[in-house]
C-alpha cells in the first residue's frame, strides 16, 4: 500500500514538473519568435500580439490540466482503492 502511495507521489511530482518545464520552454520559444516577427514586420505586431496571447492562454491551460490531474491522483487516488480491493 505504501509503495503505491510513494509511486503516486513521484508520478505527481514528475507530472507537475515536466508540465511546468514544457510550458516554460514553449513560452520562451513563442516569445522569441514573436519578437523576431515583430522586428521584421512592425506593422503586423498588434495582430501577432493578440495571437501570441491566445496561444499563451492555451499553454497555461495545458499546465493547469496537468495540475488538476496531479491533484486528482494525490487526493482521490484510484490505485489505492483498487489495491485495497485486491489485497482483501
Amino acid at each position: 500500500m505504501e509503495t503505491v502511495i510513494g509511486f503516486t507521489a513521484i508520478a505527481v511530482a514528475i507530472l507537475i514538473g515536466l508540465g511546468a518545464l514544457g510550458v516554460g520552454i514553449g513560452m520562451g520559444l513563442l516569445g522569441g519568435k514573436f519578437l523576431e516577427s515583430a522586428a521584421r514586420q512592425p506593422e503586423l505586431a498588434p495582430m501577432l500580439q493578440v495571437k501570441m496571447f491566445i496561444v499563451v492562454g492555451l499553454l497555461d491551460a495545458v499546465a493547469m490540466i496537468g495540475v488538476g490531474i496531479a491533484l486528482f491522483f494525490t487526493f482521490a487516488n484510484p490505485f489505492v482503492e483498487q489495491l485495497a480491493s485486491v489485497v482483501k
